[in-house]
């Protein structure tokens, strides 16, 4: 869903597909059909889910709530909600020209940061940090983006 205007100038549907089939690759799952819902929103609608689901009232890039506890290694999952994202317009455009790289580079690397949360990865603790960092990076090579480390 994009409530935010603006999204629709990046082309962001275009990148959904790729990040989705690049973090499953990198994940080693073999499964195809998983929906994810996006919200696509401006810092103040994201501020506003990070208070009321982190207790952080700040705007983040992205944020997301995974709907399987046990997401399936392998087969069709055809119409199974894999859970929701939601990103920031003003943050993820910030970001990018801070790093100096396009838009949608930054939004796919945020993508794949997103779905990989969904599929059970996390960055608590410094070891979860580095395994989810690398799988990042392996999915953004696949489509041609470096590394953004």
């Amino acid at each position: 869903m994009i409530e935010e205007a603006r999204w629709s100038g990046i082309g962001l549907e275009a990148l959904c597909g790729p990040a989705g089939k690049a973090a499953m690759a990198v994940s080693g799952r073999e499964v195809a059909g998983f929906e994810i819902a996006l919200l696509a929103a401006d810092d103040a609608r994201v501020a506003q889910l990070n208070q009321d689901f982190r207790g952080r009232p700040s705007p983040t890039n992205v944020l997301s709530w995974p709907a399987l506890e046990h997401p399936p290694q392998m087969g069709d999952t055809q119409g199974v909600e894999l859970g929701d994202i939601a990103i920031a317009y003003e943050t993820c455009v910030k970001e990018a020209l801070e790093k100096a790289v396009s838009v949608q580079d930054h939004v796919t690397h945020l993508l794949i940061h997103g779905i990989l949360h969904l599929l059970g990865y996390d960055h608590i603790s410094d070891a979860e940090a580095e395994i989810m960092e690398a799988l990042e990076i392996k999915a953004l090579a696949k489509l041609g983006i470096d590394n953004p480390y």
